[in-house]
């Protein structure tokens, strides 16, 4: 079964936006995010409303960044980690945008690429909103512990990000940069499931879901991963990476010269106790729309393909001993000629 979509009809990539929070505003990338705050509550009553209020803002920068109004937008596709979508469902019920909710965990960004791509390049719609966030206490609460408990993690696990980031797919070729970045295509990913099922090592869990996505892609377009200026995970982490690379290398696939893994580049890992990088929905989603789409527009990437990773987990079923299976999504981005 093929799992690649190569667009007649390029959608493209028509504006972006992002939103940090304030550990994230402090590391490497702190200077690409078109809003940073050193509140995390976001000026909201909770955690939850936090996450809300940032997608709220994400959308709207993102609109706004492109000079379209409110009317233009067909739809949204967007989700986040907790339970019945409850960020973004509050983020943007008061925006009344057609909504199709999505749940890839940590690769939502890319299944809501996917899914808005394939609306726009049907010619469904002229401009479509994909989106994601997620925040740290919020999936701390929901998948570990609460903060006030102060558990120790061990070096594997991960930090989630306080993020979000959206981004106007379109039909247009009008941009906010005035290079178009087009979406080429997609590989749509498989639930790969090794029999991991330690919660606190979601990067052993991930790689082999991107293994899978990056090497179908590879296989099924008849290209080189050196077509490629950079293949990015969304949050393998430094134990992830290092397990994917290993499974590439094994299958005679060579990346390690143009890899690079959303959460190992968005905190410092020597200063910032991030443990094995960061994670989260919101983690590939504020990197692709700060970092990533800004190398693109700049020239110095030409196309990359961008592979967030997903752990497919939930609290009920970690607490049953089941096994962690996972998911990925890759999006092949191409600057403008």
């Amino acid at each position: 079964m093929k799992q690649s979509i190569m667009f007649k009809n390029k959608p493209i990539v028509r504006s972006w936006a992002s939103v940090a929070g304030k550990k994230e505003s402090e590391g490497p990338l702190g200077a690409y995010f078109d809003v940073t705050t050193d509140d995390d509550m976001y000026s909201g009553k909770n955690w939850e409303q936090a996450e809300s209020r940032m997608q709220t803002e994400a959308v709207k920068k993102a609109i706004a960044k492109c000079g379209i109004s409110y009317n233009e937008i067909g739809g949204i596709v967007a989700g986040d980690l907790l339970g019945q979508l409850m960020a973004t469902s509050f983020g943007i019920s008061q925006m009344q945008f057609p909504f199709l909710g999505v749940y890839g965990a940590c690769s939502t960004m890319g299944e809501s690429m996917a899914v808005a791509s394939m609306i726009v390049s049907a010619g469904f719609s002229d401009n479509v909103v994909a989106m994601t966030s997620s925040h740290f206490a919020t999936a701390e609460k929901q998948f570990r512990f609460p903060l006030g408990y102060g558990n120790q993690r061990p070096l594997s696990a991960t930090t989630t990000v306080t993020g979000s980031g959206a981004v106007i797919i379109s039909s247009k070729e009008e941009t906010e940069t005035g290079i178009p970045i087009y979406i080429e295509g997609v590989t749509i990913g498989k639930i790969e499931d090794y029999g991991v099922k330690d919660a606190n090592n979601m990067g052993a869990a991930m790689a082999p879901a991107a293994f899978s996505v990056i090497m179908a892609n590879i296989r099924e377009n008849e290209i080189l991963a050196s077509d490629y200026d950079c293949i990015i995970t969304g949050d393998l982490g430094v134990v992830g990476g290092r397990i994917l690379n290993d499974m590439l290398l094994h299958a005679g696939v060579d990346i390690t010269d143009r890899y690079m893994d959303c959460g190992v580049e968005i905190y410092n890992l020597n200063s910032q106790d991030a443990h094995s990088g960061g994670s989260g929905c919101g983690c590939s989603a504020i990197t692709l729309c700060g970092l990533i789409l800004g190398r693109l527009k700049s020239g110095e990437w030409k196309k990359v393909l961008f592979v967030p990773t997903g752990a497919l987990l939930s609290t009920v079923s970690l607490h049953e001993g089941n096994t962690i299976p996972a998911i990925a999504h890759a999006i092949i981005l191409k600057g403008g000629e």
